[in-house]
């Protein structure tokens, strides 16, 4: 019996829910701990970026007008996908040197936050709406409304539970996500856009890059159509993120890279990561001549 090939993987970055390369076509090579070859990454670029962004728009509109109940469906169709495959999940955690049982709680943590905010779809909208009291006659109540494409960059600890910790209070509430993955862990991104593709989630409302945040930082701060940034970066980036976005006007809610974050925490997660990326409406309507 002849023996074949082994067929390894080539890596690809998620982008309007297609597979692609860099355009570049530039790649950096992956090394496990040990020093051995993995893969070949895609060094993505600005014009990725920017075709990550276009594909964003485009599915922007119909993600928001999902049911809150649907969108919940579709994440937790993600945190099946994410179950099925959590070893291999795992063993990408693993390449970094980390021991197999913190890659397993990595993995774990990061599907419960997924069933999470699968949870919030249908409820987030009764905490942070209102009805507001007026001294007129006028009924007053405030609303949420998604803010639209937001920008992530992920950290290089913890990249995988990180990186869902920060897009998934975007795109529970319609927004759409353009994130950059960790520069030196970014083999778990690879693995999960293979799961969003196949969790019922449409294309373009997450977009996955992998390449060097100091080719691509200044054009996610002056994008003018990336409404606002969610990250953790060090006191350099900051600095740039925050000049580019004060010229585009966005919002801008960043962690300090340069100190402990703990991804695990319970404070990771909830409403209040949700209210930092929506926006909200005020009507007022008359109820008495």
């Amino acid at each position: 019996m002849s023996h074949r090939l082994l067929i390894t993987k080539t890596p690809k970055c998620y982008v309007g829910g297609a597979f692609i390369r860099s355009e570049s076509g530039r790649v950096t090579a992956l090394n496990d701990a040990s020093g051995a070859f993995v893969a070949n990454i895609p060094q993505c670029t600005r014009k990725d970026l920017r075709n990550a962004v276009e594909a964003a728009a485009k599915a922007g509109p119909g993600w928001a007008k999902r049911s809150a109940f649907n969108r919940g469906q579709i994440l937790y169709r993600l945190a099946e996908m994410m179950e099925a495959r959590a070893a291999e999940l795992a063993e990408a955690i693993a390449l970094s040197g980390i021991s197999k049982a913190g890659a397993a709680r990595e993995v774990a943590a990061s599907i419960e936050r997924v069933v999470h905010y699968a949870g919030w779809t249908d409820k987030y909208e009764q905490i942070l709406g209102s009805v507001n009291p007026v001294a007129s006659a006028h009924f007053n109540f405030t609303v949420t409304e998604p803010m639209g494409i937001i920008g992530v960059i992920a950290p290089d600890d913890s990249p995988l539970l990180a990186l869902v910790s920060l897009i998934l209070p975007a795109i529970t509430s319609g927004n759409c996500v353009v994130a950059l993955a960790s520069s030196t862990q970014p083999y778990p991104s690879i693995l999960l856009g293979e799961m969003l593709a196949t969790s019922d989630l449409p294309g373009g409302v997450v977009n996955l890059l992998t390449g060097q945040r100091s080719e691509m930082l200044s054009t996610f701060a002056t994008h003018e159509h990336l409404r606002a940034l969610s990250g953790a970066v060090n006191a350099t980036e900051r600095k740039t993120l925050k000049l580019g976005a004060a010229e585009s006007v966005k919002r801008v809610r960043l962690l300090k890279a340069e100190e402990p974050i703990d991804w695990f925490a319970d404070t990771m997660q909830g409403a209040e990561e949700i209210r930092s990326l929506i926006e909200f409406k005020t009507t007022w309507h008359p109820v008495a001549a």
